[in-house]
């Protein structure tokens, strides 16, 4: 702790005033070197603080739900991240001008091909951690039900793009998926914004040094509305200083909407 006596350290205040002003600079001039944050689902502890973050900043994102377990958190019980209690919070973020995929219904991981189908583990829902065998059909159904939910909750149609869990996939899933309608979002390697690491291994000042020496325009970045395993939450301490410190590199924010690979895809089909 800080002796009363002791001067006050102006350097770190100082640091950040010139990143916003060079950020202010960059936004004046104009930004064509977008990069792309997208975030997925989470525990939510932190959620309305990153939210938060973003309107301070007029930064849109891409978000990709599941309905996963949550914490509690002010005004919103223990629960899961699309229950009634959440709701008001996702059409509000519909309201601002963010975009929206899917997850999977239950954050299912690809772990295999097998004949008819393919091979999960989910952590969600009733059979969370356990192995699950889901034909084609199954699988579009677990990436429509989000979209559903999501016109429930907001009265908008969610786009027909998705990522899935841990960007686990195979070309038998991808293909799978983009016959019933939906187009796979990885990230880029250097979009990799680390959340979900140790912070014991990973600490918050190693992981936003990083990201900013190596992001660079057209990258996709990743994400998450809170880890259940970080202990020193990544969200949303790095997240102010990274977007100030991309914009003053000249870098701007867009959502997936602007994106070349991604501006076509339609409204995601709720049936499987």
């Amino acid at each position: 702790m800080r002796r009363a006596t002791e001067p006050r350290r102006p350097g770190r205040r100082l640091l950040l005033a010139g990143l916003l002003l060079a950020a202010a600079s960059a936004a004046q001039a104009g930004c064509d070197r977008p990069v792309y944050l997208t975030i997925d689902t989470g525990h939510m502890g932190v959620a309305p603080l990153i939210v938060d973050t973003l309107q301070r900043h007029d930064v849109k994102a891409t978000f990709f739900l599941a309905n996963e377990r949550t914490q509690a958190v002010a005004g919103h019980p223990e629960g899961s991240t699309l229950d009634d209690a959440w709701a008001p919070w996702w059409k509000a973020l519909a309201a601002q001008g963010h975009d929206f995929g899917s997850h999977t219904w239950d954050h299912l991981s690809w772990k295999a091909d097998e004949p008819g189908g393919f091979v999960f583990k989910g952590t969600a829902g009733p059979k969370a951690g356990q192995v699950q065998h889901l034909s084609t059909t199954q699988y579009c159904a677990q990436l429509a039900q989000p979209a559903r939910r999501f016109m429930q909750m907001t009265g908008q149609p969610m786009r027909a793009i998705f990522r899935a869990p841990g960007g686990k996939t195979s070309p038998a899933l991808i293909a799978a998926a983009r016959s019933c309608g939906w187009q796979h979002v990885p990230w880029t390697p250097a979009g990799f914004l680390g959340d979900e690491l140790s912070s014991e291994r990973y600490p918050n000042a190693v992981l936003l040094q990083r990201a900013l020496k190596h992001v660079r325009a057209g990258d996709i970045l990743l994400m998450h509305l809170g880890i259940w395993s970080r202990q020193d939450p990544w969200a949303p301490a790095v997240l102010e200083p990274l977007i100030v410190g991309l914009k003053a590199k000249g870098l701007c924010f867009a959502t997936l909407r602007e994106h070349p690979d991604y501006a076509a895809a339609g409204k995601a089909p709720v049936q499987p």
